[in-house]
C-alpha cells in the first residue's frame, strides 16, 4: 500500500498539459456512406472538444476541473489519464509523455488511474471484486500472487469495505459500494495520479457524502495527486486546492479555490457562480439563481475569439475576434491566478 505522507507542493508539475487540442470526426451513419458512394458531399465537420489547453497539476494538490455539461472536462480527463491521444499538443508526467509514437499508451500511464461516473459501467459484472481489483497489482508485478488476497483485503478496507467482500460481483452491491470498489481498483495500482471524472454524480445525495468523505481521508493519509471533474460548484468547493474553469474547450480561469470562489475574474466565472441555486433578496425581489443567459455554442462550430464572446454582458469587439491569452493578468490584485480575459472583472 502507499505510504501515509502529508501532500506535498512543489514547483515542477507532476502532470503537465502543454497547448493540448482533441478533435473527433463524427461517426458516419449508413445513409452517409450511402451519399458518399453516390458521389454526394457529406458533412463532415470536426468536433472541437478540447482546444489548446495548457494545464499544471502538482504534487499533492488536488485540483478541480469544472464547467457545464459538454465542455470538454471528461475529454481532457481521459487525455491526462492516457485514454485519448491528443490531437495536438502534449501531456507529461514527470517530464514523460504520456502518450509514446503512434499515440500507443506508454507504462507511465499506469501511475495515472481513473475513476469514473458510472460504477456499474466501469466495473465488468462477469468478474468477481477482488479479481477485479487484483488483476492490474498482479500483471504489472505490484504485488506476488501468493499475497494478492491480503493486498486485495488491504484496499478493501482502505475504502470502508469488508475483506468479504472481495468474493461477490458487482450487482451484489449499492451504488455508493460498487463506487468505493472502483476507488479501490484505482488505488491498488499504487498511482501518483487519480483521475476523478464526476465520482458522486450518479448518486444519491447521502452517498455522495460519504463518497467525498473518503476522497478527503484519502488526500489526507495517502500521498495521492488528483484531478477532480465535476458540474457540482459546491462539491468543487469542498474538495479542491485549486480550480480550474472550462469552457467549449478552453480554460478561461484557473487558481487557488477560495480565491476564484471569492473574487472571480472572468465574466463566465462569475455568471457559473451565480446560476448556484441559492435563497437571496434584491430589495423585495427573492432571488433563486440567475442563468447563464444564451445557449453553448456548438463544438462543431465554436465562434471566433473568445468562445465566451456570444454570452457575455462585457464584450467588445476585441473579444469577437481576437483569442484572449491564458495568462497572469498584470491587473489581477491577486497571485496565482490566470484568466483568458481582455477585461477580467476587477
Amino acid at each position: 500500500m502507499l505510504l501515509a505522507q502529508a501532500p506535498i507542493m512543489t514547483d515542477r508539475p507532476l502532470l503537465r498539459v502543454s497547448k493540448a487540442s482533441k478533435q473527433f470526426a463524427p461517426a458516419l451513419s449508413f445513409g452517409d456512406h450511402i451519399a458518399g458512394w453516390l458521389g454526394q458531399e457529406v458533412d463532415q465537420r470536426i468536433v472541437h472538444a478540447v482546444d489548446g489547453v495548457s494545464l499544471d497539476l502538482h504534487r499533492g494538490e488536488v485540483l478541480g476541473l469544472v464547467g457545464e455539461s459538454g465542455c470538454g472536462k471528461s475529454t481532457l480527463g481521459r487525455m491526462m489519464a492516457g485514454i485519448y491521444p491528443p490531437s495536438q499538443g502534449t501531456v507529461q508526467l514527470d517530464g514523460v509523455p504520456v502518450m509514446g509514437a503512434g499515440k500507443k499508451p506508454l507504462k507511465t500511464t499506469t501511475r495515472i488511474q481513473m475513476v469514473f461516473q458510472d460504477p456499474f459501467a466501469s466495473l465488468d459484472p462477469r468478474v468477481r471484486i477482488g479479481e477485479t481489483i487484483g488483476e492490474g497489482p498482479l500483471v504489472h508485478g505490484l504485488v506476488d500472487p501468493a499475497n494478492v488476497g491480503a493486498y486485495v483485503a488491504q484496499w478493501l478496507e482502505t475504502v470502508g469495505l469488508p475483506a468479504e467482500a472481495a468474493d461477490r460481483f458487482p450487482h451484489q452491491f449499492s451504488g455508493g459500494q460498487r463506487q468505493r470498489v472502483a476507488i479501490a481498483r484505482a488505488l491498488a495500482m499504487q498511482p501518483d495520479v487519480l483521475i476523478c471524472d464526476e465520482p458522486v454524480a450518479s448518486l444519491d445525495v447521502s452517498i455522495q457524502a460519504q463518497i467525498i468523505n473518503l476522497f478527503l481521508t484519502l488526500k489526507q493519509t495517502l500521498n495521492l495527486t488528483m484531478l477532480f471533474i465535476s458540474h457540482d460548484l459546491g462539491v468543487i468547493r469542498h474538495m479542491t486546492d485549486r480550480v480550474a474553469v472550462m469552457y467549449l474547450g478552453r480554460i478561461v480561469e484557473s487558481g487557488p479555490t477560495l480565491q476564484v470562489y471569492d473574487h472571480p475574474q472572468h465574466p463566465y466565472t462569475r455568471a457559473l457562480l451565480d446560476s448556484i441555486p441559492r435563497l437571496v433578496t434584491e430589495g423585495d425581489e427573492l432571488v433563486v439563481f440567475k442563468a447563464i443567459e444564451g445557449e453553448l455554442p456548438s463544438p462543431l462550430a465554436p465562434p471566433a475569439g473568445c468562445h465566451f464572446h456570444l454570452r457575455c454582458p462585457f464584450v467588445q469587439e476585441r473579444c469577437k475576434t481576437v483569442v484572449p491569452d491564458f495568462s497572469d493578468h498584470p491587473s489581477l490584485p491577486l497571485s496565482g491566478r490566470h484568466v483568458a480575459c481582455y477585461f477580467p472583472i476587477s
